[in-house]
């Protein structure tokens, strides 16, 4: 985890118990973005030893129940957890080797940014998922 993250006073400024599990799993986040659960499963025992899958899930839960970590679900992936919350932020997929990288709010005249019909929502968020090829699959494909 990030050295100017303490990851016990988030878990306390949420109301949550200080847990090893908790701590493990907020600690996997942030060393790993964009970590899907059987990774974030294998850093927890990496570091814990044994701990139960169900034990990572229900902690994630908590987690992002709580807005300590977000959950994103590109489509054609699992689902994904981020410790990067409190802005909006969208995120670019790789189409060839599924990375995923964060990237800053749209900017410019986009018209899709804007609902053409809010139905009553008071809208505070837009979910932007940007797809291509990264910089490696670009140039593996483009190569002879």
């Amino acid at each position: 985890m990030p050295m100017d993250v303490d990851a016990a006073r988030l878990l306390r400024d949420a109301s949550l118990r200080v847990t090893r599990p908790r701590l493990a799993v907020l600690s996997a986040a942030h060393a790993h973005p964009h970590a899907d659960t059987d990774t974030i499963v294998r850093v927890v025992r990496e570091e814990l030893g044994q701990v139960s899958t169900q034990a990572v899930y229900d902690v994630l839960r908590a987690l992002t129940a709580a807005g300590l970590l977000r959950r994103i679900q590109p489509a054609g992936s699992v689902a994904r957890y981020e410790a990067r919350v409190g802005d909006n932020h969208h995120h670019l997929v790789c189409r060839g080797c599924g990375v995923i990288v964060d990237v800053d709010c749209a900017v410019g005249d986009a018209p899709c940014l804007h609902a053409s019909d809010s139905h009553g929502f008071t809208i505070d968020e837009a979910e932007v998922v940007y797809h291509g090829l990264c910089p490696d699959c670009s140039a593996a494909s483009a190569a002879p």
